[in-house]
């Protein structure tokens, strides 16, 4: 089972409202809910503008309950710093514009810690959320538990950014997760998410922070790939060695038929042809390029040949030890 809770609060107290939180868990929502084919992803649990820590708290706890394969908490508020501990700050908690009464960072963690949930996420959207990310528990414990991974909008001296009615990372986390951070099978994996808005935001900007205890990342959504996997799975049958060359004729040239002006021996054959629309399909993604010419065409029409690149290479090596 993969569950998401998703907190939005726009409706602090006068002097601290925000107007963009909630838009913010909606649009998060919109895409998280299904896969690009349509597949359920995560089962969603939505919450704008709650305004109560306790309400918060037991969905918090309901979430990292039982033992499935990913949980998700997203919070887009108002993040503060006091002297004991980083929190998530709710209506019921401000007081003399003090956040006092929030919810501790370090009581989530202690909840996340002791989860059976295998993949376990956090993201936060809010002012000083890089402090959010620095909790304190035992010393005897590991600082950031197996399974975990803390994705923060800001270092902790920093702002969370609004923008046209919506956090500025929350955007760009939804386009990460619209596709942006796909690798070339699909998959959408935190870190890719990381990498992504990390590219975004430039240094004078505020900056995410990550940090993370996973032996592998696996996928936070699926998209569909610009080439189908399973051509991607053929690259250990056209290159039975990484390093080898594929070699090629005019018969993989579909246009190369006789009657045809410049169509030369020997012609086009329905199973090269076949062949070469792989070859040009994983051209198009940057695993295969043509030897010592410019275009597979050209490649095909002079006896030439075609070879792995490094990328190909890597996901050839993930196809033949079936990881793929």
């Amino acid at each position: 089972m993969r569950r998401a809770v998703l907190i939005g609060i726009d409706q602090y107290p006068p002097g601290n409202e925000l107007s963009g939180c909630v838009n913010d868990i909606t649009s998060l929502k919109d895409v998280i809910e299904l896969n690009e084919d349509g597949t359920e992803n995560f089962k969603v649990v939505l919450m704008p503008n709650v305004s109560s820590k306790n309400e918060a708290m037991l969905e918090i706890k309901a979430l990292f309950s039982g033992a499935g394969d990913m949980s998700l908490l997203y919070f887009s508020g108002h993040g503060y710093v006091n002297d004991t501990d980083a929190e998530l700050a709710f209506p019921d908690g401000i007081h003399n514009n003090d956040y006092y009464k929030g919810i501790k960072m370090s009581d989530i963690m202690n909840i996340v810690h002791k989860s059976k949930v295998k993949n376990k996420i956090i993201i936060l959207d809010c002012c000083h959320s890089g402090s959010l990310g620095k909790f304190h528990i035992n010393h005897d414990e590991s600082l950031i538990g197996e399974g975990v991974s803390v994705l923060c909008a800001c270092k902790d001296s920093e702002f969370a950014m609004e923008s046209n009615g919506q956090g500025m990372f929350t955007v760009q986390l939804c386009n990460a997760l619209k596709g942006g951070a796909a690798d070339y099978c699909g998959n959408i994996t935190i870190g890719g998410i990381y990498a992504f808005i990390d590219r975004v935001f430039g240094p004078k900007q505020q900056r995410p922070t990550f940090k993370t205890n996973v032996t592998e990342f696996s996928p936070v959504r699926r998209v569909i790939p610009k080439v189908p996997v399973s051509i991607i799975r053929l690259l250990p049958s056209l290159f039975p060695n990484m390093n080898d060359e594929f070699k090629l004729d005019p018969s993989y040239e579909e246009s190369n038929i006789a009657g045809n002006e410049n169509s030369i021996m020997p012609y086009a054959s329905p199973v090269n042809t076949s062949t070469f629309k792989s070859l040009q399909k994983l051209e198009s993604i940057g695993f295969v390029e043509p030897t010592d010419e410019e275009h597979m065409y050209y490649a095909a029409m002079k006896n030439k040949s075609c070879h792995l690149t490094q990328i190909g290479k890597y996901y050839w090596n993930l196809a033949k030890t079936n990881q793929i």
